[in-house]
């Protein structure tokens, strides 16, 4: 396989990070084995996934999209993500915050409010400040739903969780004996990874731990600390429908329907609002560390 040149951007939220990939009319052929090279972090130039930058009504012509997902009009900026192993993702809250900061700073969007485009639907969002190596966004995520329960083997225990649907499939486990130093010891690669339910999780799914809810102070009602494992992935510094899914998780198990909790992952900190309509806001930090030309046939196989 030979490639092109092609002129990238290199991006993080909270150090899940992403090369993001400017294609405006959706020209590029996005392969499985093109995705993997440009995300491995030895021959490639590494992150957790990677964001096309094109047209939603361009995706839906060069049939990359059936069609329109709710909310998404045909001039929206669309953010085609795709994991780390070349699998299609959904959504991801960290990867809206770094694709709106891109689109504001390169001046396709001219507004500090606007819809995102994903596979999830529109994603309106809010740029709070926005430099060319930094912002803050709030992303609205949608509502949030809560699917019962199941169960999940990870890093030698057995844990039970929520399964919630935050536009992907989450399992989000409140451990109520987990400090967060115990937390951040954890192995959670021990025994190939986490071990869901293939009946309730057909297709795979991130799975959060979360140790329980402390009080929080000034513009948050709760506190707790978070590490992930995402599927097409492994384990991330941080995922932003992940810390949605575990927030709505610990809210409903301290009988609150609605709250703000402030998260701290290994990547850093986010607030998440849930609203009385099961909505969650996303509120964290973008940065945009390079830019640069992938040179021609930088990988051929």
């Amino acid at each position: 396989m030979s490639t092109a040149a092609l002129p990238f951007v290199k991006g993080h939220g909270t150090e899940n990070d992403f090369v993001i990939l400017p294609d405006p009319q959706a020209g590029l052929d996005l392969t499985t084995e093109l995705i993997v090279d440009l995300c491995d972090r030895r021959r490639g130039l590494g992150a957790d996934g990677l964001l096309r930058v094109a047209r939603a009504g361009a995706l839906v012509t060069a049939g990359v999209l059936a069609g329109l997902p709710d909310g998404v009009g045909a001039d929206d900026w669309f953010m085609d993500y795709r994991n780390a192993d070349g699998s299609v993702a959904e959504m991801c809250g960290n990867g809206v915050r770094v694709f709106a900061h891109y689109c504001r700073v390169s001046g396709l969007v001219e507004a500090d409010e606007f819809i995102v485009g994903s596979r999830a639907g529109g994603r309106p969002v809010t740029i709070h400040h926005a430099d060319p190596s930094s912002a803050e966004v709030t992303v609205d995520m949608g509502q949030v739903r809560r699917d019962g329960h199941s169960a999940v083997t990870i890093a030698g225990r057995r844990l039970h969780g929520t399964v919630v649907d935050v536009g992907n499939p989450h399992l989000a486990c409140v451990v109520d004996d987990l400090t967060p130093d115990q937390l951040a010891d954890l192995e959670l690669t021990a025994g190939g990874g986490p071990q869901l339910d293939a009946e309730t999780f057909p297709h795979g799914a991130n799975v959060e731990l979360l140790t329980a809810l402390a009080p929080g102070s000034g513009e948050v009602d709760f506190t707790a600390h978070m590490r992930v494992f995402e599927r097409g992935v492994g384990e991330t510094r941080s995922c932003g429908t992940g810390l949605v899914a575990a927030a709505a998780a610990a809210l409903a198990g301290v009988g609150r329907g609605r709250g703000s909790v402030g998260i701290t992952v290994p990547g850093g900190r986010v607030t998440v609002t849930v609203g009385d309509d099961c909505r969650a806001l996303l509120r964290g930090p973008s940065k945009l560390v390079a830019d640069g030309t992938l040179r021609a046939d930088w990988t051929v196989r």
